[in-house]
């Protein structure tokens, strides 16, 4: 089974060979292999021949990544929302796994808030100027997603923020009028044009979880555990409409111990895996700073799993 036949039967609710697994992103190349990513600034500035080049050096640490650790999807990181990596990343992988394009930035959401005073004075004053850059922001964001399914996208992979460890980020209510509707928008253009829609959030979605559900999308990723999301009580509200990815305690791999880190991902695959509807993976990514062997060793045992499942 190819990693691209793997995501696609867990994304259907069947079960695969074994779990998928891949990261949103993997910032550990260089303890990993050696290798840097070209410097996130470089890209806008950049002449054609340079950004060639750069594109070039990306797919050699993403040849490296997918074949060390077996994963089975790739969203294209870096370059960040470019249809030229994902372009580039269909021309070196085919269709062995599963390619994806990141579309982020296409709704309010925490990152997009720069002054929190004003934009909790809007909401309340003039919901209309958050609509209209609402909207804004949904058009440049349907706009990519179609590049990067005219590039070759599988997926599109949506980071919003929307959620505090304590919970969303602004009210249920509010997120029903001025997100919600905006990211559906986004996500039906991205199945309208055959590809499948993964959202992403941290934080607390409990009390927004029925919308994010409403959204449609196929893959849930984060699973935040350190905000207290408990992926056995999801997966109970969201099999057969939302798959899940994720959820192995970030915390955990950076800091330990090593128990710890074996029961987190021992709990997200037994209370997860069974029935397909999920994709192993940290709670967020494997980002600077945590250990590489903590990452290798969540791996470790992932495998111990899966061998010791009937079949695999």
């Amino acid at each position: 089974m190819t990693g691209k036949e793997r995501i696609l039967r867990a994304l259907r609710f069947e079960e695969p060979d074994r779990p998928p697994h891949f990261e949103s992103m993997f910032e550990l190349e260089y303890e990993a292999f050696g290798l840097c990513f070209p410097e996130r600034t470089r890209w806008a500035r950049c002449a054609r021949v340079e950004k060639e080049r750069m594109i070039a050096q990306c797919m050699e640490i993403y040849a490296r990544i997918v074949e060390t650790y077996a994963w089975d999807a790739l969203a294209v990181y870096w370059p960040w929302g470019d249809p030229e990596g994902v372009a580039a990343a269909k021309r070196t992988f085919g269709e062995r796994i599963a390619i994806g394009g990141m579309v982020g930035g296409g709704v309010w959401a925490i990152e997009a808030v720069t002054d929190w005073a004003r934009f909790a004075t809007d909401l309340l004053e003039a919901p209309e100027r958050i609509h209209a850059e609402a909207e804004a922001k949904c058009r440049v964001a349907l706009d990519l997603i179609d590049r990067m399914v005219d590039a070759g996208a599988d997926f599109v992979f949506m980071p919003h923020d929307v959620a505090f460890n304590a919970g969303p980020f602004i009210s249920p209510a509010q997120f029903a009028e001025f997100v919600a509707p905006y990211w559906t928008r986004l996500v039906r253009r991205v199945t309208d044009r055959g590809a499948l829609a993964f959202i992403h959030t941290d934080g607390q979605i409990m009390p927004i979880l029925d919308q994010l559900v409403g959204l449609q999308a196929h893959c849930l990723q984060s699973i935040d555990p350190m905000a207290g999301v408990d992926i056995a009580e999801v997966k109970k509200l969201t099999y057969g409409r939302l798959a899940l990815m994720g959820n192995v305690q970030c915390n955990l791999l950076q800091d330990g111990p090593i128990e710890a880190i074996r029961a987190s991902a021992l709990y997200c695959l037994e209370h997860a895996s069974p029935g397909g509807g999920y994709i192993f993976s940290t709670s967020n990514t494997v980002f600077p700073g945590m250990p590489l062997s903590n990452y290798e060793y969540m791996l470790d045992v992932f495998r111990e799993f899966t061998r010791a499942r009937p079949g695999s």
